[in-house]
């Protein structure tokens, strides 16, 4: 990050919580004001992608890509471990846990609180957004902590590739279905619009601004900076326009499967975090590796629940609760990584990969 794209960084987090706040009101209070225009973007989609929302995460996300140097990916092979930390907490732990979580609070503590006939749908839709790990947005995190890009990018390709084959087993072995409807044309899109279109934009951008010297490229990722935060709240406003009305509606409904989602999510972002941590990784790299797993593809979760259950369905209602709570909940996962790294740069397996690092990139010294 170049200095001159920090001071508003720093306001960004100085005031995080106030910034997130008054986006949640704004969207609530402009979603009830002007519902037909919310009702418009809102209905600006393609197979489940609402557009106005992608566009906004392409102005979060291009600034990170445009510093990618693709020559430079075949790197992330050393940090094996962030890689292995990534996959065993995305697939052999989340969605399972996510299970556990909706049977234990909405099948069992909340249950006399909920109405009967949607309690299985309820834990359906908790179900499909654990089997759902994140594409784009971890873009978004990585960038706030200033994570490792290159293994951002990877991880994240990884990641869509696995999702591809694995989807459907795991959440037809947890639902019990023998013959998952996968929603092939969001998932398709949806990868299509947040990386590939991207990922081209950004590096055409790069090569244009190389052009005329590195210099260029820094101020431009400077200029672009503050607008990416913008589009991150921007983002927050609408998502809370489009559901105002379910909010106010059923607040304790929501409330209350905003529980385990919200649990879930930090267990798993500490999961990831703490394995990096013991096997030594680089705090650039536990990041994105630990918020990777915690945050929701909720595209497919949500296209996927209405698909096998239906628009007005418990699940569907689910999955859109993991759409609300999913940026303010991140976004604390996000200062939390940032407000630990000397935690976490002092654990021990960290120093000592660290100390490897540094002699074999001074081979002289004995």
């Amino acid at each position: 990050m170049t200095d001159a794209a920090k001071p508003a960084m720093s306001v960004f987090e100085r005031y995080l919580t106030l910034w997130v706040t008054l986006a949640i009101i704004a969207g609530i209070a402009l979603g009830q004001l002007v519902p037909d225009v919310f009702a418009a973007i809102a209905s600006a989609e393609l197979a489940k992608v609402n557009l106005p929302v992608a566009g906004l995460i392409w102005l979060m996300i291009i600034p990170m890509l445009m510093k990618i140097d693709f020559r430079a990916l075949g790197g992330v092979a050393k940090h094996w471990r962030g890689i292995g930390v990534t996959l065993f907490v995305n697939w052999a732990v989340k969605p399972f846990t996510m299970a556990l979580l909706g049977w234990l609070f909405i099948g069992w503590l909340f249950r006399d609180m909920l109405p009967e006939a949607q309690i299985d749908s309820y834990i359906a839709g908790l179900i499909l957004l654990g089997a759902a790990p994140c594409t784009a947005m971890v873009f978004v995190w990585s960038n706030l902590t200033r994570g490792e890009p290159h293994f951002t990018l990877s991880q994240v390709a990884l990641n869509d590739a696995v999702m591809i084959v694995a989807f459907a087993p795991i959440v037809g072995l947890l639902l019990g279905i023998s013959a998952i409807i996968v929603p092939w044309d969001t998932l398709l899109i949806s990868v299509g619009l947040y990386i590939v279109v991207p990922v081209i934009i950004s590096q055409l951008a790069r090569m244009a601004l190389l052009k005329a010297g590195p210099l260029a490229l820094e101020r431009a990722l400077a200029l672009i900076q503050p607008l990416s935060i913008f589009a991150l709240l921007a983002t927050l406003v609408l998502l809370f326009a489009f559901q105002g009305e379910q909010i106010l509606a059923q607040p304790l409904i929501i409330g209350l499967l905003a529980v385990p989602i919200a649990l879930q999510t930090y267990f798993i972002f500490g999961l990831g975090y703490l394995l990096n941590r013991v096997t030594g990784e680089a705090h650039c790299i536990a990041g994105p590796s630990a918020l990777i797993g915690a945050s929701n593809f909720f595209e497919l979760a949500v296209a996927a629940a209405i698909s096998l259950f239906g628009l007005t369905s418990g699940a569907a209602l689910a999955t859109v609760v993991g759409v609300l709570i999913e940026v303010p909940v991140m976004l604390t996962l996000v200062a939390i990584v940032n407000r630990s790294k000397d935690w976490y740069e002092s654990g021990r397996s960290v120093q000592r990969q660290t100390e490897a690092l540094n002699r074999s990139s001074t081979p002289g010294q004995s």
